[in-house]
């Protein structure tokens, strides 16, 4: 396996400041917020309600734009893209799986996977979102609607669309949050192991001890601020910085 020491930072964020609401109900959710990330990392953001975890993942992904600060992503500073050149970028370049699944109601499974691919362009849409269903266990289900799928397969359909275009960097959103505990499992075997096999750099957000624990490395996030920063060793310590 690649020492990801050696390897080019997927997310480099530095002094990132990002304010939600208005007048005063206005919140300093980010504060300076500084976080390097290594391309192949596993990642976990983890942290009480409302400290601002989830909202950290969002500006990594480029879904929140921070008031200050930059968020270079494989090295490009994705704070100075237009709308629409970031929307094509983070089609190329991150993968996103959110809590509650997002996918188009009126679309087929083989269709929600397709999408992302057919925005790219890609001809091979239909034929590689069905290679990606097959991957996560649903080639039989490749017809069915979302309200026709329990919530732990409309979760693979979701994870199906975020691999589809083969993004470098994967990021998760409480992916197991609607699930039990053995589905849940199941997804974060999926994720882990789609890491595993393509080298993706996987962050994810989760209230979850034992799925933290899963990551080569921990941020700790509480009241807009990065407290602590544990990184995993070979043996299974942690190292905190």
């Amino acid at each position: 396996m690649n020492d990801v020491s050696l390897s080019p930072r997927a997310l480099d964020l530095k002094s990132v400041d990002l304010s939600l609401g208005a007048g005063a109900a206005r919140v300093h959710v980010l504060k300076d917020v500084c976080v390097h990330i290594t391309a192949g990392e596993t990642v976990g953001l983890v942290g009480p309600s409302g400290s601002g975890k989830s909202t950290l993942l969002m500006v990594m992904a480029g879904l929140e734009r921070p008031d200050s600060g930059t968020v270079a992503v494989a090295g490009t500073d994705i704070t100075r893209l237009s709308e629409d050149a970031l929307a094509r970028f983070r089609g190329r370049h991150i993968g996103i799986v959110f809590q509650s699944f997002h996918l188009i109601p009126t679309m087929t499974a083989l269709e929600n996977v397709a999408v992302p691919l057919e925005l790219a362009g890609r001809r091979d849409a239909f034929a590689r979102a069905a290679r990606e269903l097959e991957a996560v266990g649903l080639a039989h289900r490749a017809g069915h609607y979302p309200a026709q799928l329990s919530g732990g397969e409309q979760q693979r359909v979701a994870v199906a669309r975020a691999l589809a275009p083969e993004p470098p960097i994967l990021v998760a959103d409480e992916p197991t949050g609607n699930l039990d505990e053995a589905t849940g499992r199941q997804i974060m075997d999926l994720l882990f192991a789609a890491h595993a096999a393509r080298g993706t750099t996987l962050v994810l957000v989760t209230h979850d001890a034992a799925l933290a624990k899963r990551c080569g490395r921990v941020l700790q996030v509480r009241s807009g601020l990065i407290v602590a920063d544990s990184t995993r060793t070979t043996a299974g310590a942690e190292v905190t910085a």
